[in-house]
């Protein structure tokens, strides 16, 4: 089974634009657990413009799912980590300043530096996942980072398939193999959509976990947040069930 992280940056950027607390991020995470999410996904910058570092704290203990927390492995972003000990980290490579995550690691020339962030969030217990492209040198020395995981790097993928979907799956499904090969799972983000998902899932031969937010929030305009997270999870092959609250998955 292929999870689907939801994630809720840009609910967060609705509610800032007032600077009130329209839409509750809170209970949205919640919303999107009880429509069958299995896991919420936030992404912290250190400027606050969407997800702010309160909202990371308040969210951990009303979460039942999956809580993976992405951001650049600086010393605050670590500490703040290693205070909420989420399920999952996942370490990205961007720069203060960037809109939205545009590449993966380097993993060769900042192999020290990953293997000493991996080490710490292990010994808090804390599943960790390193942002990558699909490039097989690239994913063999993030496994030997520790790394539990990889994440790849989707938007070539989403550029190429409108014109060439077997070639802009290829070097994925190759990405796939080499990670399960090495003792890692998979994991996939970015510009994945309800147009180039159930290509992407069928083809690949592993795949634990895809995280998604500026598709699905910007379907759930139209569709309903309900509605919306169905047909994510049907491209994935997976049928839900709407939970209530005292429920769990």
């Amino acid at each position: 089974m292929t999870h689907l992280s939801v994630n809720i940056n840009k609910i967060a950027t609705l509610r800032n634009a007032r600077g009130e607390n329209v839409p509750d991020v809170q209970k949205v995470a919640c919303d999107c657990e009880m429509f069958g999410a299995d896991g919420i996904t936030v992404h912290p910058r250190p400027d606050e413009r969407h997800i702010r570092h309160d909202d990371v704290f308040r969210l951990k203990p009303l979460l039942s799912t999956e809580f993976n927390i992405e951001g650049y492995p600086s010393a605050d972003f670590i500490d703040m980590v290693l205070q909420v000990k989420p399920a999952q980290v996942t370490l990205v490579p961007d720069a203060a300043e960037v809109l939205t995550s545009s590449s993966g690691w380097d993993v060769k020339a900042n192999r020290q530096f990953l293997t000493q962030v991996v080490e710490k969030f292990h010994d808090a217990g804390i599943r960790t996942s390193i942002f990558v492209y699909p490039n097989e040198e690239d994913i063999r020395i993030a496994a030997q980072t520790g790394a539990d995981r990889v994440e790849l790097y989707t938007k070539p993928y989403a550029d190429m398939f409108p014109s060439d979907p077997e070639g802009a799956v290829a070097p994925y499904v190759q990405a796939s193999l080499v990670a399960h090969n090495e003792g890692l799972g998979v994991n996939a983000g970015h510009d994945l959509n309800l147009t180039n998902l159930a290509f992407f899932h069928q083809k690949m031969p592993y795949l634990n976990e895809v995280s998604i937010g500026h598709a699905l929030i910007s379907d759930a305009l139209y569709l309903g947040l309900q509605e919306t997270i169905r047909r994510y999870q049907a491209c994935l092959g997976n049928k839900v069930r709407v939970l209530n609250a005292r429920e769990e998955r």
